[in-house]
């Protein structure tokens, strides 16, 4: 499976990507939004997590490469995930810090988003992300998302959750 765009390619994620991804999930300020960084079984972990989920379900996070280098800078997808108590479909994304505000997410997201309403049955996706974290919900509302719902918790204290539907996505894409 691999999804292209302008200047990305979204690809499964193998193994050898462990470098790339360890630089990303190791890292401090990236992951300021999560309990705490990966440490390496946790990296190892996250790609044998996505590796199943393609089986699974015929997506995960894939690996975000730039066309330009072939460097892995991210991952970007869908899983499903625990969402106030509902399993739902939701797309996530994570950037190398250095790449951080050039559209590099939003762009993989964007494609994400059309390749779930074009090749799957789900009516509506979402984006969920600790309420602190302005850089994610603002690539939710960069590719159509709204927010949708907002609960306390105690892993986020306060999770907002973004989403699309189906119809608002075809209305988007007009």
């Amino acid at each position: 499976m691999q999804l292209e765009t302008e200047r990305l390619i979204l690809r499964e994620m193998v193994p050898g990507d462990f470098d790339a991804l360890y630089r990303i999930f190791s890292d401090p300020e990236t992951m300021q939004h999560y309990p705490k960084p990966f440490d390496e079984a946790k990296v190892h972990s996250w790609i044998d997590w996505n590796r199943e989920n393609y089986q699974v379900f015929g997506f995960g996070l894939w690996a975000v490469v730039l066309k330009k280098t072939g460097e892995v800078i991210g991952d970007c997808g869908i899983t499903m995930q625990n969402i106030g108590g509902k399993i739902k479909p939701e797309i996530g994304y994570h950037i190398r810090r250095d790449l951080w505000r050039r559209g590099y997410a939003k762009e993989a997201a964007g494609i994400c988003q059309d390749w779930v309403f074009e090749h799957t049955t789900f009516g509506a996706l979402y984006s969920y992300m600790k309420y602190t974290n302005i850089g994610s919900y603002s690539t939710a509302i960069a590719n159509g998302m709204r927010l949708v719902e907002q609960f306390e918790d105690d892993a986020n204290t306060v999770t907002k959750v973004y989403g699309i539907t189906r119809d608002e996505w075809l209305e988007m894409k007009k």
